[in-house]
């Protein structure tokens, strides 16, 4: 595996972990789960305009995973698809860039 295939896998990797063990505290903390960690989002207007930032960063990450999809044949890749709207943009780019990056 290259050297640039390692950085695209560890941050993905840190791309799951972090973020998702801040929404997990966040879900302790306030016992409202997952409905009060998206009511969180929209909070005030510099977090609803990150959730929005994120929201658009992952519809263009989607339509470009599609587009090169279509081009390239490497359906493993769409893989990175719901792991960007479960987990996070985070972890879906650095994903999508792993596999696309794979020899061959």
């Amino acid at each position: 595996m290259t050297p640039l295939r390692l950085v695209y896998l560890g941050l993905a990797i840190w791309g799951a972990v972090h973020p998702m063990a801040w929404f997990l505290a966040h879900m302790r903390a306030t016992g409202t789960g997952l409905s009060g960690l998206i009511d969180a989002w929209y909070v005030n207007a510099s977090t609803t305009g990150l959730a929005w930032d994120l929201t658009i960063s992952a519809l263009a990450l989607t339509v470009w995973i599609l587009a090169e999809t279509r081009v390239r044949g490497n359906r493993a890749a769409l893989v990175a698809i719901p792991a960007t709207f479960c987990i996070g943009v985070s972890c879906g780019l650095p994903l999508y860039l792993f596999l696309r990056a794979k020899p061959g």
